[in-house]
């Protein structure tokens, strides 16, 4: 492996595309420290989360509002679409119609997934509204709606961005900048992943044993 390859700190395009490949290092790198700085944000709001886990002010506890089976198929839907998306960044090193047909095809598969997922998130938020579960409840739900939205905002972002790249993929063919933005695209999307799978772990199934 050469030093190029080796500062590489996304997905490696230089069998296919050395040019691109090279473009990206400092852009990739670039967009890995923009994501580290995102990952503190969430570390505070888990240390606030935990910190208020108790402050129920005697209203609802994370036991009577969580649901674990919504909560368990939204992060099936969310795993499934990293695989969907990186099968899509695999494809992208297929140039022709061909590959830029089964690219969008991907893409939008990992698009309607992050959408169901927005909507099953959304269905538990209107639910435990509805039954008086709401951010100024106490200090614990306070805590609750400033972290877990917050990752669905960044979802309900990432479909945004991946809406906007199928419209340029077809116009601008997959050209240098294309293919960084969905290198980009990607390593924000795996890092939802990550972020959910420990809002899964420390919010809801944590919550179901106190």
């Amino acid at each position: 492996m050469s030093g190029s390859d080796a500062k590489h700190a996304g997905l490696n395009l230089g069998d296919s595309d050395r040019q691109a490949h090279e473009k990206a290092e400092p852009d990739v790198f670039g967009f890995w420290v923009f994501l580290m700085s995102d990952a503190v944000i969430f570390a505070l709001l888990f240390a606030t989360y935990g910190v208020m886990l108790a402050g129920t002010a005697g209203g609802p506890t994370p036991v009577d509002e969580y649901k674990i089976l919504p909560a368990f198929i939204e992060t099936l839907i969310l795993l499934t679409s990293s695989l969907t998306f990186g099968l899509a960044s695999v494809t992208m090193k297929h140039d022709g119609s061909h590959g830029q047909r089964a690219l969008l095809a991907w893409l939008a598969v990992t698009l309607a997934l992050g959408v169901a997922f927005l909507g099953f998130e959304l269905h538990d938020f209107a639910t435990m509204i509805g039954e008086g579960a709401v951010p100024s409840r106490s200090g614990y739900l306070s805590a609750f709606f400033g972290l877990v939205p917050l990752h669905g905002l960044h979802v309900a972002a990432g479909c945004l961005w991946l809406s906007v790249m199928m419209v340029q993929i077809p116009i601008f063919g997959l050209d240098d900048r294309v293919k960084i933005n969905l290198l980009r695209l990607g390593l924000f999307w795996h890092f939802l992943d990550i972020i959910w799978i420990a809002i899964f772990s420390v919010v809801y199934l944590q919550g179901l044993i106190q």
